[in-house]
């Protein structure tokens, strides 16, 4: 598990210097929502789980650990696993112990991924709060590394967002502006560097179906987002990979496709717990989303 410093991944196999020029074809797994003790909170439909302080979640240690499992049988390896936010459950400013036995129990799942794989972490709402603040965020950040980052890897240039920002940053509106005076910044520079593709990723989605769709819950402000995404466009980005939705959907914006991934934990729609197959050629990325219990482990590039 990699954790991010000074809003970089501080390993050269994923720096600009060594990784900005395209190499050759790769892929990588994305997944969402591990979310440990959701599914006991959440019961079957989410009015008949149980509340906090009491709190479960065997079901999800075995739903990662056979992602693992997975992950470890793949041949080729991927470039890296990347979970897009809701690492755990339990919000750290209400239930912290609850919170620090669920990471402790995700962290010792992980830690058994081959050190051929890396995984990378992004915040999302349960990680950091739904109003964040500067407490949360910094012990977000002691325990999983920086809320936002850029990694390179293969010729292309990997965006990690702090999504929660874009939802309620009332309480840091320091830190929001910090965090968007720096994307401007690494889209500019990605750019510069010459890199086949600018790929985001982030946990909540600027939309599930339709990029002109009305707010709800699990999408960002209208006005907001198509100015997020007209800025994303323009910088030559044509994928975000996002989770929160606990289904998979997603749509375009112009030819910026928005990937809204399922969980490999609780799932409120009809899909099945699962990860998405990245592949990455020069000419374009190509997804796919499989369950677990029937995940390719041969990828054909």
């Amino acid at each position: 598990m990699l954790k991010a410093k000074n809003n970089l991944l501080p390993h050269t196999e994923f720096s600009a210097e060594n990784q900005a020029k395209w190499n050759r074809d790769f892929f990588f797994i994305q997944a969402a929502d591990t979310q440990l003790g959701l599914m006991y909170n959440f019961g079957s439909d989410g009015s008949d789980g149980t509340p906090y302080p009491d709190s479960k979640w065997e079901t999800e240690i075995e739903l990662c650990k056979a992602s693992v499992e997975i992950l470890n049988g793949m041949n080729p390896k991927p470039e890296f696993f990347i979970v897009c936010g809701d690492l755990v459950d339990a919000f750290g400013d209400k239930f912290p112990e609850i919170r620090q036995r669920q990471e402790k129990d995700l962290k010792e799942i992980y830690s058994k991924l081959s050190p051929e794989i890396p995984m990378i972490c992004v915040c999302g709402n349960h990680d950091i709060g739904n109003s964040p603040t500067h407490e949360t965020i910094n012990t977000y950040k002691a325990s999983f590394g920086d809320d936002y980052f850029s990694f390179y890897k293969n010729g292309c240039c990997f965006i990690v967002l702090n999504s929660q920002f874009y939802e309620d940053a009332s309480n840091v509106p320091d830190l929001y502006k910090q965090h968007e005076t720096w994307l401007e910044s690494e889209l500019k520079t990605a750019t510069e560097r010459g890199v086949e593709h600018i790929v985001v990723f982030q946990h909540i989605p600027w939309f599930v179906e339709k990029s002109d769709e009305e707010k709800i819950y699990f999408n960002v402000e209208k006005e907001l987002r198509m100015k997020k995404l007209e800025q994303f466009h323009k910088a030559g980005v044509r994928k975000i990979f996002c989770g929160h939705y606990h289904r998979n959907a997603g749509g375009f914006y112009k030819d910026l496709e928005v990937v809204v991934t399922s969980a490999i934990g609780c799932q409120i729609g009809p899909d099945q717990h699962g990860m998405r197959v990245v592949k990455v050629r020069k000419s374009g990325l190509e997804h796919d989303y499989h369950p677990l219990d029937n995940f390719p482990t041969r990828i054909t590039l």
